[in-house]
């Protein structure tokens, strides 16, 4: 099983989520976010002053994958998720041990 963490920007939650549940996944974590890349954040103009914005607002994506899904949540996050311009996010894949179901105490792929 593996752990796939998404940051991406907020505007393609939507499409990222309808993406993942037309793969059959049932559920995910989402979380807002502030972060910065390689853009180190972006100016603003408010009423005619110019603004330092350092961390630029993200959504970061949580689930837990079956091996054999890994790919397909991959490509299909990066395909929903890609404006083709900087700061459209990061992807990262980690190794996850064990998983249990609280309520019926299922262990592993059964309990995803």
């Amino acid at each position: 099983m593996k752990l796939v963490t998404a940051i991406i920007k907020p505007f393609k939650l939507e499409e990222v989520r309808s993406a993942l549940t037309d793969l059959g996944l049932q559920g995910m974590t989402v979380t807002e976010v502030k972060g910065y890349g390689r853009q180190k954040g972006h100016t603003e103009i408010y009423r005619g002053a110019e603004y330092k914005i350092d961390f630029t607002p993200k959504a970061k994506i949580e689930v837990a994958v079956d091996d054999a899904q890994v790919s397909l949540v991959l490509e299909a996050i990066r395909r929903s998720a890609s404006t083709g311009k900087i700061g459209d996010g990061k992807i990262f894949v980690l190794e996850l041990l064990e998983t249990m179901r609280i309520r019926t105490g299922e262990t592993g792929s059964d309990a995803l």
